[in-house]
């Protein structure tokens, strides 16, 4: 009896009105940190496979997971600081199920040399599926939200994905991870064939910045491979409240285990899926 009152009780989906409120200000304490940091950094040290990272980022996720744990104390937690030399989360999390992702620092090497974009990520999943968004970009004074089903927004201008239909006009976003040889081979050729076939491609150095200006937007499309789930978590739910399409390479459902990610408008997601077609290697989403 008892247990069935349990599940029926884990399965009450948040106050997601009160939920936003406190991821805003959690991502308000993180940003304090950046802030006061930046041009400031006595640590950096290199990541194994993962770039840069500074006491900025470890003590801006500290302070975030300070403040949700608080708050939300039965639900996972999943950053990209915490998770260095952990097992890899590959799957969202159970029905009924809450996990907080974030990135703490997302473009921490923008953010060593002091180039402005840069910004803490925040992704709340419930019951499989990302259900709030908060990204933070300090230096530009932008707080991109969401709620699922309830819109995008920056600083409380509703967003919407471009209207952009041909590649030949398509400005678009991507990311390099050099680290591993293959993944970046695969990469360069897809951007040598895009790069020829769009307006333009920008590598602004932070995947979760480059999903909010998706839903801006400004890019009518993305892509990129082996983000982690902290770069991809409230950026997804963005695009998606912004009307867009988040696929993996291949075209299929994406999520933010997934090892590869188009996102855009509908019409730039589908033709970006048919051009890199013929060049995916077979361990590629």
């Amino acid at each position: 009896m008892n247990s069935k009152k349990d599940e029926k009780a884990a399965k009450i989906e948040p106050d997601w009105n009160d939920a936003l409120h406190k991821a805003i200000l959690a991502a308000r304490l993180g940003r304090e940190v950046l802030m006061k940091y930046i041009g400031r950094l006595e640590k950096i040290e290199h990541k194994f496979q993962a770039g840069l990272v500074s006491e900025a980022d470890k003590e801006s996720e500290n302070v975030i997971f300070d403040f949700l744990r608080k708050n939300f104390p039965d639900d996972e937690f999943l950053g990209e600081e915490s998770a260095v030399g952990q097992t890899k989360v590959e799957s969202p999390v159970a029905a009924g199920k809450g996990r907080w992702i974030v990135d703490p620092l997302d473009g921490t090497t923008n953010y060593i040399h002091q180039l402005p974009i840069f910004c803490v990520s925040i992704g709340y999943e419930f019951s499989g599926k990302t259900q709030l968004a908060v990204v933070d970009v300090p230096m530009l004074g932008e707080v991109y939200t969401a709620i699922r089903g309830q819109g995008a927004f920056v600083n409380g201008k509703s967003l919407k994905v471009s209207n952009t239909n041909k590649m030949k006009d398509a400005f678009l976003a991507t990311g390099f991870n050099p680290d591993f040889e293959d993944r970046l081979q695969e990469q360069l050729k897809i951007f040598s064939k895009l790069v020829r076939e769009s307006r333009a491609v920008r590598r602004a150095g932070a995947a979760a910045y480059d999903l909010c200006l998706v839903a801006r937007g400004v890019f009518d499309g993305y892509w990129e491979r082996e983000i982690q789930p902290w770069d991809a978590s409230a950026g997804i739910l963005l695009v998606e409240e912004a009307g867009g399409k988040v696929v993996t390479y291949r075209g299929k459902e994406y999520t933010p285990y997934k090892n590869s990610i188009i996102a855009g408008n509908s019409q730039v997601t589908d033709l970006l899926v048919q051009s890199m077609r013929d060049l995916l290697s077979k361990e590629t989403d």
